[in-house]
C-alpha cells in the first residue's frame, strides 16, 4: 500500500540523471574552490603576493580555457558516459596532488592539471541536457545542474576551513579530491545515453527522440560550421564578456574579505558561502523565467535573451561594493552578484542546447566556454596587476559594465532560426 510519498525511482529518469550531473558539478566546483578558501594561509606559508596568487589562478584558467574546446570534442567522440568519467578521475587526482605543493610554482603546476581536467563539466552537462530533454524543459534542466556550480562554492568555505583547522591545508585538497573520485565511479556505473539506457522501453525511446525534435540538417554539424555560425558567436562573445564576474567571485572573494575587511579564516567560513547560496536562486530563476515568458507568447530564443538581460541589470548591485560600509553589506552585494550571474549564465548555456545538434553540442559548448574563460583569464591578469595598487572597487564596477555590454551583444547577434520559431509555435 502506498504511503503517498514519492521515492527516487518515481522521479522521471531524465531528471534523476540530471541530478547526477548536478552532484558532479558540485564536486567539480568544490575542488576548484578549495584553493580560494585556503589562499590566505597559503599566501603566508609560501610567501606569495597577490600577483603570485594571480599567476596560480591564471595557470588553472589557461589550461581550462584551452581544454574547454578539446573537452567538448572528446565528449562528442567518446560519448558523455566515458568522456565525463575520464575527466572526473583526472580532476580528482589533480586536486589531491595539490597537497604535494611546496611553493607557488608547484601549486601553479597542479592548478594547470586541475583546469585541464575540470573543463569537461559544463560541456558534459549541456550535452546531457541536449540528449535527454525537449526544448521547453532545457532551461530548467540546465539551471538544475548549473546550481551545482554555486553549491560547490557554497560548501567549500565551511568544509575547507574545517579540514584546515582540524588537520592541515593539505587535508583539504585530499578530502575534496577524494569525493570527486567516488562520484566518477558512480557516474560510470549509472549513466547511459537514451539509445543505450536499459531503463527505457523502445516506445519511451522513440517518444523521447520525437519530443526532442531533432533536426540535424537545420543546425551546424561540424566545428567549421560552428565557427561560421552567427548563432555561435552570438553566444560565445557574451560569454567572453560575462564570465569574468563569476571567476572573480570564485577566486577572489576570500582574499577581498581578508585584504579589505581583515577577516580571519573562521569569519570567511561564516560569510563567504552566502553569495553562492544566492547564486542557486539565480540558477532557478534562469530555469523558470523562460518558461513563464513562453507561456505568455514570448518566442523561445527571446525568452533566453530577456532572462540574460535581467541578470545583467542585477549586476549593478556588486558594482556598488565600493560604497559598502561593512563586510555584511559587501556580502549582500556579492549575493546580488551571485544571483545575477547565474541567471544570465544559465540562459547563455541553455542556448547551446537550443541552437546546436546534440552530436555537436559538446563541441559548441566547449568552444563557447573557451571564449568565456579567455575573458575570465584576462580579467584575472588585470586583478593581479592592479588590486594591490588600486583596490577592488573599480574592478567590481567594470564587471557590471561587461555584463551589460554582453546583453547588448546577445540581442544584436543572436537571431531565432525558423526551427526555433516552429518549436515555440508547436509548444514543445
Amino acid at each position: 500500500m502506498s504511503n503517498g510519498r514519492r521515492g527516487w525511482r518515481d522521479i522521471p529518469l531524465r531528471w534523476r540523471l540530471i541530478g547526477l550531473v548536478t552532484l558532479g558539478t558540485i564536486l567539480n566546483y568544490l575542488a576548484r574552490s578549495t584553493l580560494s578558501v585556503a589562499a590566505p594561509q597559503l599566501k603566508t606559508e609560501f610567501g606569495m603576493t597577490t600577483e603570485d596568487y594571480s599567476w596560480v589562478v591564471l595557470a588553472f584558467q589557461a589550461s581550462y580555457t584551452v581544454m574547454q574546446t578539446v573537452a567538448g570534442g572528446v565528449l562528442d567522440v567518446l560519448g558523455t558516459r566515458l568522456g565525463f568519467f575520464l575527466f572526473a578521475v583526472g580532476w580528482a587526482l589533480a586536486n589531491m596532488a595539490h597537497a604535494l605543493a611546496t611553493g607557488w610554482p608547484s601549486l601553479a603546476l597542479f592548478r594547470a592539471l586541475l583546469g585541464a581536467s575540470e573543463a569537461a563539466a559544463i560541456p558534459a552537462g549541456a550535452k546531457t541536457v541536449s540528449e535527454w530533454f525537449p526544448p521547453r524543459e532545457r532551461p530548467l534542466a540546465t539551471s538544475v545542474f548549473q546550481m551545482g556550480t554555486s553549491v560547490g562554492n557554497m560548501i567549500a568555505p565551511p568544509l575547507v576551513a574545517f579540514c584546515i583547522l582540524a588537520w592541515n591545508w593539505q587535508a583539504a585538497f585530499v578530502v575534496t579530491g577524494g569525493l570527486s573520485l567516488v562520484w566518477a565511479g558512480l557516474w560510470y556505473w549509472s549513466y547511459r545515453s537514451p539509445a543505450d539506457h536499459p531503463a527505457l522501453t523502445t516506445a519511451d525511446r522513440a517518444s523521447m527522440i520525437a519530443a526532442r525534435d531533432e533536426d540535424v540538417d537545420a543546425k551546424p554539424a561540424t566545428r567549421k560550421d560552428l565557427l561560421k555560425s552567427r548563432a555561435f558567436w552570438g553566444i560565445a562573445v557574451p560569454r567572453f564578456l560575462a564570465e569574468p564576474a563569476w571567476q572573480t567571485f570564485n577566486f577572489f572573494i576570500p582574499l577581498y574579505l581578508v585584504s579589505v575587511w581583515k577577516l580571519d579564516l573562521k569569519s570567511i567560513a561564516l560569510w563567504a558561502w552566502m553569495p553562492f547560496l544566492a547564486a542557486d536562486f539565480g540558477s532557478l530563476a534562469a530555469g523558470m523565467l523562460p518558461g513563464w515568458l513562453m507561456k505568455r507568447g514570448v518566442p523561445l530564443v527571446a525568452s533566453r535573451k530577456i532572462t540574460m538581460t535581467v541578470g545583467a541589470l542585477c549586476m549593478i548591485g556588486p558594482a556598488c561594493i565600493g560604497l559598502a560600509g561593512s563586510p555584511g553589506v559587501a556580502i549582500l552585494l556579492f549575493c546580488i552578484g551571485g544571483f545575477a550571474h547565474q541567471m544570465l549564465s544559465g540562459a547563455l548555456i541553455t542556448l547551446c542546447a537550443d541552437m546546436f545538434d546534440s552530436r555537436t553540442v559538446g563541441t559548441a559548448s566547449g568552444m563557447a566556454g573557451t571564449s568565456a574563460w579567455v575573458g575570465g583569464m584576462l580579467f584575472t591578469l588585470l586583478i593581479g596587476q592592479s588590486a594591490d595598487a588600486w583596490g577592488y572597487d573599480p574592478l567590481f564596477a567594470a564587471l557590471a559594465a561587461l555584463d551589460l555590454l554582453a546583453a547588448g551583444v546577445l540581442w544584436s547577434l543572436l537571431r531565432a532560426t525558423p526551427r526555433m520559431a516552429r518549436v515555440t509555435r508547436e509548444g514543445r
